[in-house]
């Protein structure tokens, strides 16, 4: 009993020993292949972005070595001013002659009763100086005392100014009222006073019985009586 006992003891005590042999060699041999180890957390690394490639810059195409054709400059057209006609009645080709105005020095005025048209007085100016003189526009007119002048009929204006030589005459139309109806705040005038120009006044005194009332109006210079009087 024992004898078997020590032989099933004696091959477990050499495998025993033989798998240390192993383990020893095991540790040693380089060309053994490594232990495993414990699995260490996955690291995730960022992924670094890729700089775009900087496209390749073209040189530019060198300057032409040949100079382009010169255009010849146009000459702009020739500007033309169209004549204007002139204030004096003239045909635009002549400049206007600088005016001479009538004064009193130069001027006898004479406010004179007509038969026709009822209700109007003729104004006549002549010319008693040396030299021509113009009657320009049209008379500036009150009565007595009164401050502002009365109306001027534009539509008599003539197409040119009447220039008056020595011994001739001008003639304006005085129209003493309006039309009939409504206050018209009339009354009997003795003088008649009129601008010739701005600082020039000469005072006439008015035919007996003379009436105006706030529609009266003169009319502009005319050299005939007949035209003055159509206003």
């Amino acid at each position: 009993m024992r004898l078997s006992v020590r032989t099933l003891a004696l091959p477990a005590a050499a495998l025993a020993a033989a798998l240390s042999l192993t383990a020893c060699q095991s540790s040693s041999d380089p060309d053994a292949a490594p232990a495993p180890t414990s699995a260490s957390p996955r690291q995730t690394t960022a992924a670094t972005p890729t700089t775009p490639a900087t496209p390749a810059t073209t040189a530019p195409d060198p300057a032409p070595t040949t100079a382009p054709a010169t255009t010849p400059a146009t000459k702009p057209p020739k500007k033309t001013t169209a004549p204007t006609p002139a204030d004096n009645g003239g045909n635009g080709d002549d400049p206007a002659p600088a005016l001479t105005p009538c004064t009193a020095k130069d001027v006898k005025v004479v406010a004179s009763k007509v038969s026709r048209p009822i209700n109007h007085l003729a104004l006549t100016v002549t010319n008693v100086g040396d030299r021509p003189c113009d009657a320009v526009g049209a008379p500036l007119v009150g009565f007595d005392q009164s401050q502002a002048p009365i109306r001027i009929v534009e539509e008599s204006k003539p197409q040119a100014v009447v220039t008056l030589t020595p011994g001739e005459s001008a003639y304006a139309s005085l129209i003493l009222t309006g039309e009939p109806g409504g206050d018209t705040h009339g009354m009997t005038v003795r003088t008649v006073k009129v601008n010739l120009t701005a600082d020039s006044m000469v005072t006439v005194p008015a035919p007996t019985g003379t009436y105006v009332d706030d529609g009266a109006a003169v009319s502009y210079w005319q050299r005939e009586l007949a035209d003055a009087l159509q206003y």
